[in-house]
């Protein structure tokens, strides 16, 4: 019984891993495909945790519970992928933050932070001299010895 709670136990740490990743990719990105892609991680940890209780219960429901999410989930992309296609072509882009319009209308709109313009700095690097050319360089006074 020990060994099945064990792998019990990791089960759930990966499908806990995976909803984590899930949902820091879904809250930090704002291209429409990769939040799309962060909830479908989400939706496999969730899988995943019910597939590893099912199978420590002996009981065949969470697997068959799975199942359905499974196919659920390839019409959900499905829809998705039309969507985004749609969206993509209207707009010509896929942040978020452009789809303003969608908003309800008592919805401030969001304003994002104007970032000063950055000049690049000019440095002065060291060039080669063309290959075959002696480069003018100036006799220094050396502190080493003469050959003799």
């Amino acid at each position: 019984m020990n060994e099945e709670l064990a792998i019990l136990n990791n089960y759930l740490v990966v499908g806990a891993v995976l909803f984590g990743i899930g949902i820091v990719g879904f809250l930090s990105r704002r291209n429409m495909i990769v939040m799309f892609l962060s909830a479908e991680i989400m939706l496999q940890g969730v899988s995943l945790s019910l597939v590893a209780w099912s199978r420590f219960h002996n009981d065949f429901g969470g697997q068959v519970f799975v199942v359905f999410i499974i196919a659920v989930a390839a019409c959900e992309a499905a829809i998705t992928l039309a969507l985004v296609v749609a969206l993509f072509q209207r707009r010509g882009s896929l942040d978020v933050a452009a789809w303003q319009t969608l908003r309800e209308a008592n919805q401030p709109p969001l304003l994002e932070p104007v970032l000063p313009e950055e000049t690049p700095a000019v440095e002065r690097l060291p060039r080669l001299p063309t290959a075959g050319v002696q480069p003018d360089v100036g006799r220094e006074p050396s502190g080493h010895r003469k050959n003799l």
